[in-house]
C-alpha cells in the first residue's frame, strides 16, 4: 500500500490579533497621533492680514527671538529644567532609599509603609495643590505651628509667594506626591534579583549598605534609567499642579511659569490676553521636540550601555 503524500499545512491567519488590536490603535490614533500631527501642521501657519498663511519656521523664530515672546519662553524653559532637576536630585534618590529600606525582609509593617507612601500618587492634582496651599498659608496654614513645635518657627516664610522659593516649593510638593512611583519600581527591581546572587554576596561577607552599593545598585541601573526618562517626560508635560496652586499666570511674577502654563495662556488666552492657536502650537511643538530629544538620548546613548547589567 503506497504511503500517502504529506499534506502541506498552511500557516494560520491570525485575524484575531488584528481584531483585538484595532480598537486600541483607532483610539490611540484619534486622540494622540492625529492631534499631534495637527499641532505640528498648525505651528507652520499664522494669520497675516486677516488670512491664514503659511509662514514655515516663522513662528519658531518669533518664539526664540521676538522680545515679546522670547522672554516668556526662555523663562518657562529654564523653570521647567529646574523643576526636572529637583525631581532628579530629590525624588529619585529618596525613592531608591525607600525601596532599599522596604526590601529588608526583617522590616515589620512593610506593606503598610508601601501603601502609605504610594497613596499620594493616586490623589488628584487639585486636591494636592489645594491642601498644600492651605498647609503653607501664613494666615491659616499648619506649617508655622508645626515648625514652632520643634523650635524652627523662624525658618517659616510664605514660600509660595516668594519669587525665589515658589517653584522649588511646588517641585518639592510634586516630589512628595510622586516619590511612591520610583519607590515601587525600584522595590520590584530589587525583589527580582536572584537569591543566589544575594547569598553569594553574603558568603563573601558583603552585607548591609556595602551589598546594596556593590551588588544591588548596579543590577537595578536599567530600572533607574527608565525612572529617569519617565521623570523627564512627566516634568516637561507638567501643568496641573502649577495651575492649581499659582493660577494660569504662574505667579509670583512668572517665577513658576513652565512650558505647560505658557502653552495654556498662549493657546486659549487668559483674561485680556487673546488666544493664539498658531503660537500655542509652536510652543507645543517645542515641548514635543524637547521630550523627543531627551528620550532619544536615553534610548540610543544610555540604555544600550545599561543592558550589560541585566540578567
Amino acid at each position: 500500500m503506497a504511503a500517502s503524500a504529506p499534506t502541506e499545512h498552511k500557516p494560520a491567519r491570525r485575524w484575531h490579533i488584528v481584531v483585538f488590536l484595532a480598537p486600541a490603535v483607532l483610539v490611540y490614533t484619534a486622540i494622540m497621533i492625529i492631534p499631534l500631527f495637527s499641532t505640528l501642521f498648525q505651528s507652520l501657519f499664522n494669520t497675516v492680514d486677516g488670512e491664514r498663511a503659511f509662514v514655515g519656521l516663522g513662528n519658531f523664530i518669533t518664539l526664540f527671538f521676538d522680545p515679546r515672546w522670547a522672554q516668556s519662553f526662555w523663562n518657562a524653559l529654564a523653570n521647567n529644567f529646574w523643576f526636572f532637576v529637583i525631581h532628579m536630585i530629590v525624588q529619585n534618590p529618596i525613592g531608591v532609599l525607600l525601596a532599599a529600606i522596604l526590601s529588608n525582609p526583617n522590616l515589620r509593617l512593610r506593606g503598610f509603609y508601601r501603601t502609605a507612601i504610594f497613596i499620594p500618587t493616586i490623589l488628584s492634582f487639585v486636591i494636592v495643590g489645594f491642601v498644600w496651599k492651605l498647609i503653607l498659608s501664613p494666615l491659616w496654614g499648619i506649617a508655622p505651628n508645626m515648625l514652632d513645635a520643634i523650635g524652627l518657627r523662624s525658618l517659616f516664610s510664605p514660600w509660595l509667594g516668594q519669587e525665589g522659593a515658589a517653584l522649588t516649593t511646588l517641585a518639592l510638593v510634586s516630589v512628595w506626591q510622586f516619590v511612591g512611583i520610583p519607590m515601587m519600581l525600584i522595590y520590584a527591581a530589587l525583589l527580582s534579583i536572584p537569591d543566589e546572587v544575594i547569598e553569594a554576596a553574603e558568603i563573601d561577607g558583603v552585607t548591609g549598605a556595602k551589598q546594596f552599593f556593590k551588588i544591588q545598585l548596579p543590577l537595578i541601573l536599567p530600572t533607574i534609567g527608565i525612572i529617569s526618562i519617565l521623570t523627564f517626560v512627566g516634568n516637561f508635560n507638567a501643568f496641573d499642579l502649577i495651575y492649581v496652586s499659582q493660577g494660569a499666570q504662574a505667579g509670583p511674577n512668572g517665577s513658576t511659569d513652565i512650558l505647560g502654563t505658557l502653552l495654556y495662556r498662549t493657546f486659549f488666552g487668559f483674561q485680556l490676553q487673546q488666544g493664539d492657536p498658531n503660537m500655542g502650537s509652536a510652543i507645543a511643538t517645542m515641548m514635543f521636540l524637547i521630550i523627543l530629544v531627551g528620550v532619544s538620548i536615553y534610548l540610543f546613548g544610555i540604555q544600550t550601555r545599561l543592558r550589560r547589567y541585566q540578567f
